[in-house]
């Protein structure tokens, strides 16, 4: 039993942190120059329109937070965004191990400012 309370409580704690980090995007921490930077730099405009909501080979990122669900179906919110940005999928890759904490901040604030 405390071993379980204690795997709860572990995980409840990563939670948070977790949610700490990324909201750090919606509460202006980061620098959306600078996110604007990592996009470029990461080759997202390849696949990702910001100023039309013309697909490319992924969805439009314009207006991304003003819209209710992201194309997956989730909701448009940070934890979301950055799920997909850390693991990818459907052809897009995953960024976990490749953009730093900083970064990833500063991209979720440029995209809501999109």
């Amino acid at each position: 039993m405390q071993r379980m309370r204690n795997g709860v409580v572990g995980s409840l704690a990563v939670s948070a942190l977790f949610a700490l980090s990324v909201s750090a995007g919606q509460g202006g921490k980061g620098d959306s120059s600078k996110g604007k930077e990592v996009f470029e730099n990461n080759q997202c405009a390849m696949c990702h329109a910001v100023d039309t909501d013309e697909k490319k080979v992924g969805p439009s990122l314009k207006g991304l937070f003003k819209k209710k669900t992201l194309a997956n179906g989730k909701p448009a919110t940070d934890a979301n965004v950055m799920a997909q940005i850390n693991n990818g999928g459907n052809g897009m890759p995953g960024y976990q191990d490749t953009l730093s904490a900083e970064d990833k901040t500063n991209l979720l604030t440029y995209l809501h400012a999109l």
